[in-house]
């Protein structure tokens, strides 16, 4: 575990969360007294399966007109 200070949390807070997420914890100190921690999640990850997605993707409909057509539809159908 290592100690930072609060002033240096909120300097370098995305570095903090790294290092937790790697499984590492981090003592918050305020005047040299831990008042707070950042530690990884307890749950491991689940790993995605790719084979499931997939087929999940493979069966989706294809989208018949074009994106940027679609949005202004919907934004226009909303208006009125």
């Amino acid at each position: 575990m290592s100690g930072v200070t609060i002033a240096e949390a909120k300097a370098h807070l995305s570095e903090l969360v790294e290092r937790a997420a790697r499984g590492a914890t981090v003592r918050l100190t305020r005047r040299g007294k831990v008042i707070a921690k950042i530690a990884p999640l307890e749950e491991p990850r689940k790993p995605v399966d790719v084979a499931a997605l997939r087929a999940l993707t493979d069966r989706m409909p294809l989208q018949t007109e074009p994106s940027s057509e679609f949005v202004r539809r919907m934004r226009n159908e909303d208006r009125y």
